[in-house]
């Protein structure tokens, strides 16, 4: 069982994770018309948490998400690198709990299996998480204990920007990041109906770049079918940012669509590979005032 007082409370804006078990409608006649009772089917326990893009929360489901991050510095500021391609994610206890009813599900072996984002010019900056968790136990009380809080240091779309090959990329309109560690639910024959867990598989960093059709930087490298550097940035300060590094990234040639008397835009539906001489397809960088993430306890 989950250690009571290890938990951190976490900021979302709405959440679908949760356990279901279906029920399989029984085909068997010969009893009339009416039908036999249904037998249960095996338990699924997985879903969606929306969450802020944070300069402190952020690293607690990046830790999830890629592993323990690489952290320099004496003294705040910190800097956390987290890399893609980890063979050992670690996994989770994650409590949903409505105090007024009252109900808390304690979700256990949670495990992160993408995370995924559009940065814009205005509007908040939420990304959404898909879990995967191996199963899910009901009470009317708390098993978490006393939780840790910390400070909301929350990013805005004000703070973002793109860069490409270190310099800021111009002309765009909106982008979407997906990284996904593809897990493959191991679904053996166990009596209580739960997943064995969920392994690791090939990851993934794609996502998209909407561009105003003002230059052809972007068309000339998909044309050429060369890599470059992408960075997704929000800034604060020097010691509150967010960045994550495609390292080696691949555009298609797009359609140039000609929509009316307004502007062409362009969307590049871009794909992140390995990159020989970092070693990792992606990083994920966190600066912040906090020198760990691991439990509270």
């Amino acid at each position: 069982a989950p250690a009571a007082d290890s938990f951190w409370k976490m900021p979302f804006a709405s959440t679908t994770l949760g356990s279901e078990q279906p029920l399989l409608n029984n085909e068997l006649l010969g009893y009339g018309r009416d039908p036999l009772p249904p037998v249960k089917d095996a338990i699924t326990a997985d879903g969606d948490v929306a969450v802020p893009i944070d300069a402190r929360f952020l690293g607690i489901w990046l830790k999830l998400l890629m592993g323990a991050p690489t952290t320099t510095g004496a003294s705040a500021p910190y800097t956390h690198e987290f890399t893609s391609g980890s063979w050992a994610l670690p996994s989770a206890a994650i409590e949903v709990g409505n105090p007024d009813v009252p109900s808390y599900r304690m979700l256990t072996g949670v495990k992160a299996n993408s995370i995924n984002w559009t940065m814009q010019r205005s509007g908040l900056v939420t990304a959404t998480m898909n879990l995967i968790a191996q199963g899910e136990a009901k009470a009317t009380s708390s098993a978490a204990g006393t939780l840790e809080e910390l400070v909301l240091t929350r990013f805005g779309s004000f703070n973002g920007s793109i860069s490409r090959e270190g310099s800021t990329l111009g002309n765009i309109v909106s982008g979407e990041i997906t990284y996904s560690n593809n897990l493959d639910r191991v679904e053996v024959i166990r009596a209580d109906g739960k997943i064995d867990g969920a392994d690791e598989s090939i990851g993934a960093l794609t996502g998209s770049i909407v561009s105003r059709f003002a230059n052809t930087t972007l068309l000339d490298q998909a044309t050429n079918g060369t890599p470059c550097e992408l960075e997704f940035d929000y800034t604060i300060s020097a010691g509150v940012k967010f960045t994550l590094t495609a390292h080696e990234v691949y555009l298609p040639v797009p359609r140039l669509p000609i929509t009316g008397p307004g502007g062409m835009q362009a969307t590049f539906a871009w794909q992140a590979a390995l990159n020989s001489a970092e070693g990792v397809m992606c990083t994920a960088t966190l600066i912040n005032d906090m020198a760990d993430f691991n439990n509270p306890s």
